[in-house]
């Protein structure tokens, strides 16, 4: 076993045991196609700030007001924070506290309703995230769903008002964790209006989309924008919250101290350089990794998989989804592409009866474009795939492909440097 540097003690050798763990994983992902639609990676200059001081430290309370002594470089950073995201977003409130997207849209919640209100949310099978379910009953707040439209992967607003008019929400939440399409946050934003409701808009998936002016911009419609930075943004597992400039009190006092103290300055500090990453190479990126999406999504269609929104073009995100029941279901078809370096996981469809066996496939292709992968290497994905499914190769055949599909593609691209992609920095 490597010594790593310490001494050979009995503790030491499971620190080297940790360690290895960690570089058998590295080498694991360096050899797979990753294709996670809530995981990227992130730059050696983000990963850099993670083993700073900065990582010891609190910083409670806002700039030039801390509870602590020992913050003057701290409130340059998170000034500078916010100054990015304004930038990025155009936003009247920046708060760059929280921790996680599910924190982010807790201290929403508190902030911005009342025990036993009604929220609009999204069903799980219909894309709905667990923060926006789930979570939502810490805050003692009674979901009613959307009415969906399968075909169209998206909310049916006429059926939505109907509802609306019934049970009249306090919140509504848009955005998804399965999210091919834009939401129609205008016209929920109109119908909001008419019970005087808030929108909320989740935009944890395509944050680095709306960055890179690929998708819609929700700002100017939804009174809160949500997400966490680490799915097709460039950045660290943390949030952002922006709002209208009359909500911000409320925001951050439920933020802070209601959900959150110490809000991990080290990653903090990776989030302004993924910032800045998406102000200097954004458009290009999510430009990019839309078009590999539709590549990805065209070409499976091509091959005989049932892909999910035909009809629209299939995706308008970083995401598609593939209903795979004919193989087997999605709890299946996943661990079958793991077996041979393909990472996706399984997902439910809005047609699923039953929770605990999901019919789909979703898939992202926001890290391999990271990766700086093309179109031409989303029909090599694609094919790999099907070979896989229909058992027209073997498993150690497709495992090579896989190998050598990857083997050029180690660096992260779109970053102020190049740098490889999985390893201790």
């Amino acid at each position: 076993m490597k010594s790593y540097g310490m001494t050979r003690t009995p503790n030491a050798e499971r620190v080297g045991t940790l360690f290895e763990n960690i570089e058998k994983h590295h080498e694991f992902y360096r050899s797979s196609i990753p294709l996670i639609a809530s995981e990227n990676v992130t730059s050696s200059a983000v990963r850099r700030c993670y083993t700073s001081d900065l990582g010891h430290r609190y910083a409670m309370g806002k700039v030039g007001e801390r509870l602590y002594q020992g913050c003057k470089f701290i409130d340059e950073i998170e000034s500078m924070a916010i100054e990015v995201t304004k930038e990025l977003f155009n936003a009247e409130h920046v708060n760059v506290w929280p921790i996680s997207g599910t924190v982010a849209n807790l201290a929403v919640y508190y902030a911005l309703t009342s025990y036993g209100d009604k929220m609009m949310a999204l069903h799980g099978s219909c894309g709905g995230h667990t923060s926006h379910d789930f979570s939502a009953g810490i805050r003692g707040l009674k979901v009613v769903y959307y009415p969906f439209d399968s075909e169209a992967m998206n909310i049916d607003v006429d059926a939505t008002r109907k509802v609306v008019l019934e049970e009249k929400p306090k919140l509504f939440i848009l955005g998804a964790s399965l999210f091919l399409f834009p939401h129609p946050v205008e016209e929920i934003a109109e119908i909001a209006a008419e019970v005087d409701a808030k929108v909320v808009y989740d935009a944890s998936h395509v944050l680095g989309l709306i960055a890179g002016k690929q998708f819609q911009d929700p700002v100017p419609y939804s009174d809160v924008l949500t997400a966490s930075t680490h799915k097709t943004f460039f950045g660290p597992q943390r949030a952002i919250i922006l709002s209208k400039a009359e909500l911000a009190d409320a925001i951050d006092k439920a933020v802070m101290p209601g959900v959150v103290s110490n809000h991990h300055i080290n990653t903090l500090a990776g989030y302004v350089v993924a910032a800045l990453e998406m102000l200097e190479f954004g458009k290009e990126y999510a430009r990019q990794t839309v078009s590999n999406a539709k590549r990805l999504a065209e070409r499976m269609h091509e091959l005989g998989f049932r892909v999910v929104g035909e009809s629209y073009g299939f995706t308008e995100s970083h995401q598609v989804a593939v209903d795979v029941s004919e193989f087997g279901g999605g709890d299946k078809v996943a661990r079958l592409l793991e077996d041979v370096g393909i990472i996706l996981n399984k997902t439910l469809l809005p047609w699923d009866k039953d929770p605990s066996k999901p019919s789909g496939l979703r898939i992202g292709v926001q890290e391999v474009t990271r990766l700086g992968m093309k179109e031409s290497e989303m029909d090599v994905i694609a094919e790999i795939m099907w070979n896989a499914v229909s058992g027209k190769k073997g498993k150690e055949q497709l495992i090579q492909e896989v190998r050598e599909l990857r083997e050029p593609f180690k660096t992260i691209k779109y970053s102020f440097e190049e740098s490889q992609a999985y390893g201790f920095v």
